[in-house]
């Protein structure tokens, strides 16, 4: 289910929105008659997003930038606004994950992962800032339930995400007098997503324990997140800055995590990242 808001004339930027979830929430504004920028650091993937978004009629910008260069993100946000204007939402989700355990990791492998989910994620929300409506601008950081959920083999990604989650707290509080909201989304298993491929569910018997543990019976759809986004940019939220939001089915209460220790138990026996 799709739900109809209106965001024509508006200006979304999704960073990390070529592929998984933050396609499909490039996507969904699309279809509200958004002028849609996504970025991403595969020139690939830009040309094959921008080419399915084209196909939805509205106007969109693809442009190549890693998060982890603070000038190529700077040159995006400038090549964004000259084309379409201030940003009025800003969807902040570019990620890396694998299945490590600490004692196992290299100091590389850690430090891979925190560049691109926290530092990445500072990059683009500072060099963002002069670029974002102000007052109306939303921002929306895709974190993850590793941030308040310990998770073996996933000290990387957890120490990133909680990381993330604080910046969201402290920019609300130093960002709402200009008229900013922002606020993080933590999704839980969403099929048809890369991460869920790689990290959820190795095996069918794990694929049918991860749904069973979560309280709904049910893993999340990509339509799931970017519903939430929609919500979360739009006035009917206009009073929520600085949350953390789970969609995820209420998993995080029951603490989804039998198929990722399944999957990271089968990683370090062959040796080889999930």
């Amino acid at each position: 289910m799709q739900v109809n808001l209106d965001f024509t004339g508006r200006h979304i930027f999704v960073f990390g929105g070529t592929t998984g979830i933050n396609f499909g929430i490039a996507q969904a504004f699309a279809r509200q008659g958004a002028s849609v920028t996504v970025a991403s650091r595969k020139q690939e993937n830009v040309d094959a997003a921008h080419q399915q978004l084209a196909q939805l009629g509205g106007p969109v910008l693809g442009v190549c930038a890693d998060v982890r260069d603070f000038d190529a993100v700077g040159r995006a946000f400038a090549e964004a606004v000259e084309r379409f204007g201030p940003v009025d939402v800003l969807i902040s989700g570019a990620a890396g994950n694998f299945l490590c355990e600490a004692k196992d990791m290299s100091s590389n492998g850690f430090r891979v992962v925190v560049d691109i989910d926290l530092v990445g994620t500072f990059h683009v929300l500072r060099q963002a800032y002069g670029h974002l409506r102000k007052p109306g601008a939303a921002v929306i950081n895709i974190t993850a339930p590793q941030s308040f959920v310990p998770i073996r083999y996933q000290a990387h990604a957890s120490a990133a995400k909680a990381g993330v989650d604080q910046l969201t707290r402290v920019l609300a509080l130093e960002w709402g007098g200009d008229g900013i909201r922002i606020n993080s989304i933590s999704p839980g298993p969403i099929e048809g997503t890369e991460g869920f491929r790689r990290l959820m569910a190795p095996t069918e018997a794990e694929r049918a324990a991860a749904q069973s543990s979560v309280p709904m019976q049910r893993f999340g759809t990509v339509d799931d997140i970017a519903n939430l986004a929609l919500f979360l940019a739009s006035p009917y939220a206009g009073y929520i800055s600085g949350a953390l939001v789970p969609c995820d089915g209420g998993g995080a209460l029951e603490s989804v995590k039998v198929p990722l220790e399944a999957a990271g138990r089968a990683a370090a026996a062959t040796g080889k990242p999930a």
